[in-house]
């Protein structure tokens, strides 16, 4: 073997070394959660605090449930969470400020009302 095919195979296995070192370590590391996630579950963080302060008295049964279906959803559902007395109002009001402050965008949270 030449010395010029010498020193081509040694810079072969030296990039082989390092990039199967590299995705090896890459394997290792703990998977990050995405920004989508980390938004839904500063905002999931959020909707516990704020409801354990404004209590669930005017809170209807399908404002509660659209809202953990959309959740449960990672964030993603479609926005169908429709508040219509005071307090759901007052709570989804609350819920904008909060997405805000997770850093989302404040058409991050699912209220609208369709009819």
């Amino acid at each position: 073997m030449s010395s010029q095919a010498a020193k081509l195979a040694l810079a072969a296995l030296a990039a082989m070394a390092v990039v199967g070192g590299a995705s090896s370590s890459l394997a290792q590391e703990p998977a990050r959660p995405n920004w989508a996630q980390v938004k839904c579950e500063r905002y999931a963080k959020g909707w516990a605090q704020a409801l354990a302060r404004q209590g669930t008295t005017g809170l209807g049964r399908a404002f509660l449930e659209r809202h953990a279906a959309f959740v449960a959803s990672g964030c993603a559902g479609a926005p169908d969470v429709c508040a219509r007395s005071s307090q759901e109002l007052a709570l989804a009001n609350t819920m904008v400020i909060v997405a805000m402050n997770a850093g989302a965008a404040s058409t991050f949270p699912p209220f609208a009302c369709r009819d």
